[in-house]
């Protein structure tokens, strides 16, 4: 996890090292942050960070795979490296084994027994994830383990 302090420091050694990439998706992260900051009026928590991030990973996959899709491999390529760099901030992602505790945790702490309940399972495995796992793969697993 990075703090906006971290994010500072990260900038100016990616500017010294003149990687103009780095440069580029930091400073496009801190925007992200400090748009964050204006719209609320106070500073990101940890948890909004997590969430900004999240969001700057999700346009760069989504820009993937529109390039992708219009044969354009050098965005592709420009986009791929954005999201490697900001895949580097994110916290260790959970094992499938541990996507499973925590989805087995969350349909037996809310008792769902039907997929119709999934919003409220999805809801509290999300909370026990704290960010470590992808929502459509815990969407994925919850799906899987509720009977129709």
């Amino acid at each position: 996890m990075i703090t906006p302090e971290q994010l500072d420091a990260e900038i100016k050694s990616a500017m010294l090292a003149r990687d103009k990439t780095r440069t580029d998706t930091l400073r496009g992260l801190k925007s992200a942050l400090t748009y964050h900051t204006t719209q609320t009026g106070k500073q990101p928590t940890p948890g909004d960070i997590l969430l900004i991030l999240r969001r700057e990973i999700k346009k760069r996959q989504d820009a993937i795979a529109e390039f992708t899709k219009a044969a354009r491999p050098e965005l592709v390529q420009a986009e791929e490296s954005q999201l490697k760099i900001l895949e580097t901030f994110l916290p260790a992602t959970l094992t499938p084994e541990e996507l499973e505790a925590i989805v087995r945790d969350a349909i037996a702490e809310t008792g769902a027994t039907s997929k119709k309940q999934m919003g409220l399972v999805m809801k509290a495995a999300q909370a026990k994830a704290a960010g470590r796992a992808d929502n459509a793969a815990l969407s994925a697993k919850i799906q899987a383990l509720l009977p129709a």
